[in-house]
């Protein structure tokens, strides 16, 4: 019988903390020092949620009391004076029971696929602002990117990019003006298609309430969050 989605997530997320030790049960707090973590970028503090279980990982051992202190206060971590932040964001995974595919999106348009990096993929991110373009991650997509034309024109697209060969995570952007119309939720239905077709787990990481709702339509279900924070020394 293969682990649910959340046991996955929690193996991953332990994984690339990249020392030893599993994911923390609901209502525990383990912090860890990485200065490898692949939790949060180099010389940030990450801290992710997952069912209750409190995982983070710090750069030096100098943090880690501070860390743990705040974690177990449980301080919100979004107010801290840190030098930068990054999320918070929602964490949210699909089994394959759970998920629920469009094949079309409003009007009948059809998805079609392209290789990553095809212009029509690179002209719809520099069609939006930079940080809507980042917050998408469509730029790293690995795999094929499904998209929805207007022509030759994509005003939709998304694709993943594989995590430790084990997660799949969904990157989506929709063109401004053309929002609302059910085009995320089609070609994010493409992609979530492709990546169970491969064994992998469907991750959709998302700050914002309309990401949010695409996933739900899917079937996502959320299970906690992830947040960075540049404390310094």
């Amino acid at each position: 019988m293969q682990p649910s989605a959340l046991d996955r997530a929690r193996e991953l997320w332990a994984a690339l903390t990249r020392v030893p030790g599993a994911f923390p049960g609901r209502g525990e707090v383990r912090v860890a020092v990485s200065p490898g973590s692949g939790l949060c970028p180099p010389e940030w503090a990450g801290v992710v949620v997952l069912d209750g279980g409190v995982l983070c990982t710090v750069p030096s051992p100098e943090l880690e009391e501070t860390m743990l202190g705040l974690l177990r206060a449980g301080t919100d971590l979004a107010q801290v004076p840190a030098q930068e932040v990054l999320g918070p964001a929602t964490l949210a995974y699909l089994d394959a029971a759970d998920f629920l595919p469009t094949h079309l999106a409003a009007g009948g348009t059809e998805v079609s696929g392209l290789p990553p990096g095809h212009a029509g993929v690179l002209a719809l991110l520099a069609s939006v602002p930079e940080h809507e373009a980042r917050e998408s991650g469509l730029d790293e997509a690995e795999s094929t990117v499904y998209v929805v034309r207007d022509g030759p024109e994509v005003v939709a697209a998304a694709g993943y990019r594989t995590w430790l060969e084990t997660a799949a995570h969904v990157c989506v952007l929709t063109a401004p003006g053309r929002r609302g119309r059910g085009l995320a939720r089609a070609v994010a239905s493409a992609a979530v298609a492709d990546a169970l077709a491969k064994g992998l787990l469907p991750q959709w990481r998302a700050r914002f309430a309309p990401s949010r709702r695409v996933a739900r339509a899917l079937g996502f279900r959320e299970y906690g969050r992830q947040i960075s924070l540049h404390l310094g020394r």
